[in-house]
């Protein structure tokens, strides 16, 4: 007989995935490692500023997470945190460029897939220092 397992993982993440960014996943993973784990609005800023042109897609993911969470679930935006932020590989389109002595090199040009996931945090009370 098998039991019913509760599952017992949190409900209040939201997610947006963007398919076909045209970014090969070693480009994408420092960006997204270093958001993982900060407030939205943070995030977006930190990106805002970033000199990677691929922030900007991501800068519209996370955005479009943001108006998931508010629209499908009534989120308040100022709890929202980066819980999750990863990358899988596409498709890889391959081209040829002519070289010397009529050979030819390839091309290789990495697409890939990003998700980020957001999970709300509540406002943890402070009560005063252990001392």
């Amino acid at each position: 007989m098998k039991k019913n397992k509760k599952k017992d993982f949190d409900k209040k993440i939201v997610r947006s995935v963007n398919k076909n960014i045209r970014s090969s996943t070693r480009k994408l993973n420092p960006i997204l490692k270093s958001i993982v784990g900060k407030k939205v609005d943070i995030a977006i800023r930190d990106l805002s500023f970033s000199d990677k042109r691929i922030s900007k897609d991501i800068k519209k993911t996370i955005s479009s997470a943001v108006a998931n969470a508010e629209n499908n679930f009534q989120y308040d935006i100022d709890n929202l945190v980066v819980k999750e932020a990863y990358c899988g590989k596409q498709l890889v389109m391959k081209r040829f460029r002519p070289r010397a002595k009529g050979r030819a090199a390839p091309i290789i040009k990495p697409y890939s897939n990003l998700t980020i996931i957001l999970s709300e945090k509540k406002k943890e009370e402070i009560h005063g220092t252990k001392s």
